[in-house]
């Protein structure tokens, strides 16, 4: 399919209704989760801070969803439907990520996403502990005139990623876990003539010289995000900090306008 025969039937959406967080993450298996951390934390350290990154998320994610109309989706890896609803609880859709690499993987979500009646779609992961409430329904709201919206990661790759229509070949061709995810990305938006909403750059978890930023923003005293008095079984804890809030970065609201002509409603 060309990129014309994508755009041929896109339309900006102005219902405030059928808008989606797609959320990936993993088990917190030790040993198969945040590896590149394990030389600092060990196997279970690692797979905990992972953990406590995902609960992170799904703090914000369900308070956003109890304010909006959002719909959220968990797509994971590692596990199984059973453990991920003892430990973030039964209140949400599970679906397992599948198989193909990272981009096969996001573009599925997204077509199944929208094939099942919604109009706009944002997906994100769990390892950036900046990322809260507050930008991702800014993201939502930058989608009612914008075909894309990408939160460029300060590693070079992206911690968000919304649309409103799909677009497989966003994802095709991207050597992903390098530093040139988002510029290879950005670099197909043009080729597709999108119109495109920057957020504002962010660090992700990776690696040990990453601890700070979770330090920073994550040690949270947040309540759990699941009510299910299961969520956790068999989930080690940490004991949390104090947790300090994010202040704005220069750079957000970068709009990128490419040439285009909208087909008329």
């Amino acid at each position: 399919m060309s990129a014309e025969d994508e755009k041929s039937e896109f339309r900006i959406p102005n219902s405030e209704f059928g808008s989606r967080l797609i959320i990936f993450t993993r088990y917190p298996e030790p040993g198969k989760t945040k590896t590149r951390l394990i030389p600092a934390l060990g196997p279970e350290g690692a797979a905990d801070l992972h953990r406590r990154m995902s609960e992170q998320t799904m703090n914000w994610a369900r308070h956003l969803q109890n304010h909006s109309s959002i719909s959220i989706e968990v797509r994971y890896e590692g596990g199984n439907e059973s453990l991920f609803r003892q430990w973030l609880g039964p209140d949400l859709f599970y679906q397992a990520q599948g198989e193909g690499d990272l981009g096969e993987r996001m573009a599925r979500a997204f077509a199944q996403a929208f094939e099942s009646g919604m109009e706009r779609v944002i997906l994100v992961g769990t390892d950036i502990p900046g990322l809260n409430e507050g930008r991702v329904q800014k993201a939502f709201e930058k989608l009612q005139d914008h075909e894309l919206v990408l939160g460029p990661a300060k590693d070079g790759g992206y911690y968000l990623i919304g649309l409103c229509w799909p677009m497989p070949l966003l994802f095709r061709g991207v050597a992903w876990g390098t530093s040139d995810v988002f510029s290879q990305t950005l670099k197909l938006a043009q080729d597709l003539n999108l119109k495109v909403y920057l957020l504002e750059p962010l660090q992700d978890v990776d690696g040990p010289e990453d601890l700070p930023v979770w330090e920073k923003f994550g040690l949270g005293n947040s309540p759990p995000p699941s009510p299910s008095p299961s969520r956790g079984e068999g989930v080690k804890k940490f004991r949390r900090g104090p947790l300090t809030i994010p202040s704005p970065a220069r750079g957000e609201g970068k709009l990128i306008e490419i040439k285009k002509k909208f087909p008329p409603p």
